[in-house]
Formats: structure tokens, C-alpha cells, sequence
């Protein structure tokens, strides 16, 4: 059978076609990625790269699976070079960001719910541990949100006293933490719990109160607020 490309094929499966006529909603996850592609290679359509891009992870994260492969992994499909390989990374991290704006219009962040719902995306697919600073003035409006801190698969390291002076730094009257667990499973370990202890007393002492704890899981969270533990 005769090998067609993209050009070749009849108008209402042309992806570009397709879009410019009927509207971006009415494309496959795979003809989204071909039009980002734009070409394929001798052997291949750019869907048909798509289509093997989104099965790199045997189609465990689907359009996701951009927020887990690298850049090399990218290249080693025949047809994806460097510069389609940062197209690629770069409408990934679009997409996220976008997605952070509109959540974060109307978040409310005295409320546990409200935080880990906003983060989860952010922090639930990191395959190493990561730890997020918000700080925030009186009226509980966000004067910063930093990574403090990122771990070893399963561990991180956190102590009082760098998070404290980023929050002196900043002048804030009260933070929450956040950190990721890559297994998954967001029970709190012994040493999240005895470094939550330690924070709120060390900033009792200092007038900056620790409102929360949050451990991210994959689609589960437990806030240490909220199991007693503050």
C-alpha cells in the first residue's frame, strides 16, 4: 500500500483543514500534536508520530505523557528533532500554567480544599519529592510561592530555619507548606510530622503562624491541619 502524507490525504482528515474549519475541539488528542509537529518523516505522518508519542508510556498519561519524558526520550522518535522536541516541552508547560491561572482566580487559601485542589497537577506527577513555600501577608493574600527544597526519590529536607528566614525575608505573617509524595500515597511519615511540629513552634516563637501542612499524593492529599496535627 502506497504510503500518503498529510497532503495527500482527503481534506476533512487533514488536521490544519480540519481545525481552521470546524474549530480546535473537534481534534483527536494526536491531531492536536501533528499540527505542533507539522512534519513527519519519510516512513510516517506527523499524526502518526503523535500518535507514538502519546504511547511512550504505554498510554498510561495520554496528552499528560509530555510532563513525563525528557527531551532525549523525545529525540530518539525518528522524525522529532531538537527544535519539535522543545515545541513539544514548551506547549506542555503552556498548558499548565494556563491552567494555573484559571484556577488561582478563585482559590481561597485559608481553605485546605481549595490549596491541594490547585497544586495537585502541579506537584502529583513529580518523580522526586518537592517542597513549596507560600507565604502570605495579614489579610492571607499570597506574597510568594517558592520551591524550597527538592529531594531524592521518597525524601526531601526541610528545616525550620531556611523556611522561617524566607519568611521573615518577605514579611509575612503566616505560611503553608507543601510537599509531594512520588509513591502516591499522601500518609504522613513520622518526619513530616515531627517537622510540622517543630515549624509551628519555631514560628509561635517568632509570630509567624504555620496555617497548614499539605502532602500531595496522586489524586489524594492529607492536610495536617486537619488530622489534628497543628
Amino acid at each position: 500500500m502506497k504510503y500518503m502524507t498529510i497532503k495527500e490525504l482527503p481534506e476533512s482528515e487533514r488536521p490544519y483543514e480540519k481545525c481552521e474549519k470546524y474549530g480546535a475541539s473537534v481534534l483527536s488528542d494526536s491531531e492536536l500534536l501533528a499540527i505542533i509537529i507539522k512534519s513527519g518523516n519519510r516512513n510516517e505522518r506527523s499524526t502518526d508520530l503523535a500518535s507514538r508519542i502519546l504511547m511512550m508510556k504505554e498510554a498510561r498519561y495520554g496528552l499528560n505523557v509530555l510532563n513525563h519524558v525528557s527531551m532525549k526520550e523525545l529525540c530518539s522518535i525518528n522524525g522529532i528533532g531538537k527544535v519539535k522536541a522543545i515545541q513539544l516541552m514548551a506547549v506542555a508547560e503552556l498548558s499548565k500554567r494556563m491552567a494555573e491561572d484559571i484556577k488561582r482566580e478563585g482559590i481561597t487559601f485559608e481553605d485546605s480544599d481549595s490549596i491541594a485542589g490547585f497544586y495537585m497537577e502541579k506537584m502529583r506527577h513529580l518523580e522526586r519529592e518537592q517542597t513549596r513555600l507560600l507565604l502570605f501577608d495579614m489579610r492571607m493574600k499570597m506574597i510568594s510561592d517558592m520551591e524550597i527544597f527538592k529531594g531524592t526519590v521518597g525524601r526531601s529536607f526541610m528545616e525550620p530555619r531556611e523556611i522561617l528566614i524566607e519568611a521573615l525575608k518577605a514579611d509575612a505573617v503566616s505560611f503553608v507548606l507543601l510537599h509531594n509524595h512520588p509513591s502516591g500515597d499522601p500518609t504522613p511519615s513520622t518526619a513530616d510530622i515531627e517537622i510540622t511540629k517543630r515549624l509551628k513552634n519555631a514560628g509561635d516563637l517568632i509570630g509567624i503562624k504555620l496555617k497548614d501542612h499539605i502532602i500531595i499524593g496522586d489524586k489524594r492529599y492529607v492536610s495536617l491541619r486537619s488530622t489534628g496535627e497543628l
